[in-house]
């Protein structure tokens, strides 16, 4: 598509996306009719904003009250919430388990829906919740590593020689292509070979752990950025040689295909680490809030994205005030770019040793098989909470 919107035009280069878009959606549309609709139970914000709200409002509660009346609570769980893994009482976060407490005005209450009062299985929930938040912000270092691979690694190739033969060039952009294949041919290899060999030495199902899974996703990715550094160090190295230092738009007498090293570590990190995050986000969060789990996995990017642009701006400034110069600067032979290299690596490390601790804290959802086995269908039209 950039070789297109360049040498022909951008109408037709932009054209092509919006056809084959509007094709996807036709076959998407096409296969609704085979879906399996369930119906929407509220909002998964309503149930977290509800436990803080009924907290509030026993927060006075004393420890003797909460252990003689939550008891009656648990029982009305399984015609509130119908057959579905059952959360075992935690002792984190100890402090919502006030919510649970039924004292005179929730007798006296006429609503079915009381904000003052939740279940222990509406707690739990939360609490597996508030639990996620720190591996969360753990990944949002990686989130901001993975964000080079599509903007300075572009940068570092499109000053390179990009011929393959004599006439055909190919366009900068185009390298990322080996991420995804890297990701095609190595999830089956991780599936097949890894896992397999995994689980008889350490007697895991999924062979390892989805926090360890991540946490090798993210060794791997301060691999990619130690490679993308010495890699940046070369290239200047080779424009300081040839004369091509004061020129921004000369091409580099080296092969871009130098940096496939970096795109292919950055494949297997996202193995490990992706595909890590969507297991263990969409695994870890309440039965009932499954499309929370898979939002918050989708907000590490997005999150990261962010950071990356705050960072990369606090860094500019800053080193532009030292003597050294500028990291960043439109002639990318001036610049200092295997210096960020080296600063993301070691901001990854120092991240890694502090998700590694936070992994070892962490305790994973505790849940019996089912409340009830009363037939869901029955219960189906027992609204959970208002949306």
């Amino acid at each position: 598509m950039r070789t297109t919107r360049k040498r022909i035009r951008w109408g037709l280069g932009f054209g092509i996306p919006a056809v084959t878009m509007a094709i996807a959606l036709l076959i998407f549309l096409c296969g609704t009719k085979f879906y399996r609709h369930k119906l929407p139970g509220g909002s998964p914000l309503t149930r977290i904003v509800h436990v803080f709200v009924a907290t509030f409002y026993k927060w006075n509660v004393s420890t003797y009250q909460e252990e003689k009346n939550v008891y009656r609570i648990e029982e009305k769980e399984v015609s509130i919430f119908g057959p579905r893994r059952q959360q075992l009482r935690t002792d984190q976060f100890r402090f919502l388990d006030k919510a649970t407490v039924e004292d005179e005005l929730d007798h006296e209450c006429k609503t079915t829906f009381n904000w003052r009062l939740c279940t222990v299985q509406e707690v739990e929930e939360v609490k597996d919740v508030l639990g996620l938040l720190p591996i969360w912000m753990a990944c949002l270092m990686y989130g901001v590593v993975f964000a080079q691979s599509s903007t300075f690694f572009t940068k570092q190739g499109s000053t390179m020689d990009r011929k393959i033969g004599t006439h055909f060039e190919i366009p900068a952009a185009s390298l990322q292509c080996f991420t995804s294949l890297s990701i095609l041919l190595l999830v089956p290899v991780y599936d097949r070979i890894f896992v397999p060999i995994a689980r008889r030495l350490t007697g895991n199902e999924r062979g390892i752990t989805m926090l360890q899974r991540i946490g090798t996703g993210m060794f791997f990715s301060i691999i990619s950025m130690i490679v993308a550094a010495l890699i940046e160090i070369r290239r200047i190295k080779v424009a300081k040689d040839n004369g091509l230092i004061d020129l921004p738009n000369a091409t580099i007498p080296l092969s871009i295909f130098l940096l496939l090293p970096q795109y292919v570590l950055f494949g297997i990190a996202d193995v490990f680490a992706m595909v890590g995050m969507q297991e263990y986000f969409y695994d870890q969060m309440p039965d009932t809030m499954k499309s929370l789990g898979i939002a918050v996995n989708l907000s590490v990017v997005g999150v990261s994205s962010f950071i990356s642009s705050f960072l990369i701006s606090v860094t500019e400034k800053v080193s532009c005030r030292s003597k050294g110069g500028c990291w960043f600067t439109n002639n990318l032979n001036k610049a200092h770019l295997d210096y960020f290299y080296w600063l993301l690596a070691s901001l990854s490390a120092i991240n890694l040793c502090i998700y590694i601790f936070l992994a070892s804290c962490y305790q994973y959802k505790n849940a019996q098989k089912d409340i009830s086995n009363e037939d869901e269908e029955s219960l189906s039209g027992r609204p959970l909470l208002p949306s």
